[in-house]
């Protein structure tokens, strides 16, 4: 994103920032019943005004975060220790994802319960190619199989900790704990995102989000 004076999921969309909308999801779930928050460790005294300001009380700790994002996640896991049980059930989401619903949350939830995990997928749109080396193409997978991870990702509490302390144990960092899972033998189970999963990744994605946003509320308003 280049944002020099903030990190990204404190940029404020209509005076909020968009950590506390992703945040909000959480909050208002029933089924969910603590958060653990993994920071920029600079703007960890920011987040908890931010969470104090906006009555995000399901917060049970905020923890600085790490050089990578499997660090980060390790961290967040890690200090769940203190309060998790191995049965509960925990979802992994990206602060700078704010476009998902109350729906999707449940479905994660439900389907971690009933198949041990859920992965978070949409159906790509265009076809992908596999390539070894970047220059020739090895592969081209038939569309209708290809799917892009997004998030939540939701796994038994025992069983992801165990993933993680097994890679930070063998050296190896994740692109995301799907990633992780599949790297250790773990059977993994899709869940279909809701439209507009979307995560801020670059300035693009801002004002696709704003965009988004400003359509909703259009909806609300005028019924559409």
């Amino acid at each position: 994103m280049n944002t020099r004076s903030k990190p990204k999921q404190f940029l404020e969309l209509h005076g909020k920032p968009i950590i506390i909308y992703t945040l909000e999801h959480f909050q208002n779930h029933p089924l969910v019943g603590g958060i653990v928050v993994v920071c920029v460790e600079g703007w960890i005294e920011t987040l908890r005004k931010l969470l104090k300001d906006y009555g995000i009380s399901k917060v049970r700790s905020v923890v600085p975060g790490g050089a990578t994002g499997h660090d980060s996640i390790y961290l967040g896991l890690n200090d769940m220790k203190a309060f998790a049980c191995p049965d509960d059930i925990v979802l992994i989401h990206d602060g700078v994802r704010p476009l998902i619903t109350s729906e999707l949350i449940t479905q994660n939830i439900q389907t971690a319960k009933m198949l041990g995990n859920a992965i978070t997928v949409e159906g790509v749109r265009e076809s992908v190619v596999r390539s070894s080396n970047g220059a020739k193409i090895d592969d081209v997978p038939p569309r209708d199989d290809m799917y892009i991870a997004k998030a939540p990702q939701t796994f038994f509490f025992r069983d992801i900790f165990s993933a993680y302390q097994r890679g930070q144990e063998d050296g190896f960092k994740s692109i995301d704990s799907a990633h992780l899972c599949h790297k250790y033998g773990i059977p993994l189970h899709m869940v279909k995102s809701t439209q507009n999963n979307m995560k801020i990744t670059d300035p693009a994605d801002y004002y696709i989000l704003r965009a988004l946003y400003d359509a909703m509320e259009n909806e609300q308003i005028w019924g559409l």
